[in-house]
């Protein structure tokens, strides 16, 4: 079976869907693996070392996907690139499927199989496989850093002979897994850390590390499925936006990670909460791509208002490209090898793995 590498096409984006480390396990495995020139540079990958890892170099992007059996990418191709697959070849990237109606129309059009790996069930027996776990672990870390960068002012408490400088505080929305390492980072920074979320058993976790719980009593309208919020009541929100008001106003730096699959990020900092921040605080809103958490956040923007700095970076797992590709490489191989062996897929459509990341069946589409 051959298996495609593409280079990413999106604007910023830096990943690779396969490291030569993880291209030298497939290929002794018996699979065959052909890379698009170049397609790791942004990532510090050379073409060399795919070469030395068995794979071989392609100039031409069409021939990846017109010669491949499996695609592997992180991002999903564009339309165009789908066409030329194979009819029956079988696509394996990021794809967010509840909201990209257009990509799978895309896949049924062009008569192929294709499998999300953002849509792998949250089980114990998939978390090697579990790709937004690994690059929401890292999104966490940049977050915060990119905070500190536009901060002017320190992260610890400092003594010195000319006086003592207080450490700063950061309120951090949601402690998943990118929220808990934000936490982390923060914290070895010595900041202040404060946490709200609207889940109360992750109160214990935030604990762990150091940060301050905000706990909102849940109500019945939070939905959780598979570890995610999946639908949550206005009128929760806004019970939510209120408790946090003031501690908003007493923030150098805001983190918001909430997002809820297939629907808009729900909006927690409104513009009337960022008039009353401090001048010089920063917020960064991870979830800007999904709409955004903050209310004046601008798509792949960082923009004043207010005297707040608001970071709106929609893809911060690549701008940390080694680390980001060499997981989701391991992640996406795992998955690869669970899916198939070197003669190919094995679909077992009832197992709980398989049937839950399949999104297009031989241009059938399996999502309602």
């Amino acid at each position: 079976m051959k298996l495609g590498v593409p280079k990413e096409r999106k604007i910023k984006e830096n990943r690779v869907a396969l490291t030569p480390d993880v291209v030298k396990q497939l290929v002794a495995k018996g699979y065959e693996v052909q890379v698009e020139k170049g397609a790791g540079e942004s990532a510090f990958f050379l073409d060399d070392a795919y070469t030395a890892a068995g794979a071989v170099l392609v100039d031409r992007v069409d021939t990846i996907f017109s010669g491949s059996d499996v695609i592997m990418g992180v991002n999903p191709p564009d339309a165009a690139n789908i066409a030329k697959m194979k009819k029956g070849a079988i696509l394996v990237s990021f794809m967010y499927a509840l909201s990209n109606v257009e990509l799978v129309n895309a896949c049924v059009t062009a008569g192929i199989t294709a499998f999300s790996v953002d849509a792998i069930p949250r089980i114990s027996r998939a978390q090697k496989m579990d790709a937004l776990s690994s690059q929401a672990n890292l999104a966490g870390y940049k977050s915060v850093i990119l905070g500190a960068d536009h901060l002017g002012k320190i992260f610890p408490m400092l003594m010195t002979a000319a006086g003592t400088i207080k450490p700063s505080k950061v309120l951090i929305f949601g402690a998943g897994v990118a929220g808990l390492q934000a936490i982390a980072t923060a914290k070895r920074l010595g900041a202040v850390v404060e946490v709200s979320d609207i889940r109360p058993e992750t109160k214990e976790q935030v604990e762990s590390l150091g940060g301050k719980f905000i706990e909102v009593k849940a109500d019945a309208s939070v939905k959780m499925e598979g570890g995610y919020v999946k639908g949550v009541s206005d009128e929760f929100l806004q019970k939510q936006k209120e408790l946090v008001g003031k501690h908003v106003a007493e923030a150098d730096l805001v983190i918001t990670t909430a997002l809820i699959p297939g629907r808009k990020a729900p909006v927690l900092v409104t513009e009337a909460m960022v008039k009353t921040m401090k001048n010089g605080s920063v917020i960064v809103d991870m979830a800007v791509e999904q709409g955004g958490n903050c209310e004046l956040s601008e798509y792949n923007k960082t923009v004043v208002k207010y005297g707040v700095t608001i970071v709106g970076e929609p893809n911060l797992p690549a701008l940390l490209p080694f680390n980001a590709s060499d997981l989701y490489a391991k992640n996406i191989s795992t998955f690869l090898l669970h899916l198939s062996d070197k003669d190919g897929f094995k679909f077992e459509m009832e197992e709980e793995i398989t049937k839950g990341s399949c999104i297009v069946k031989d241009g059938i589409a399996l999502i309602k």
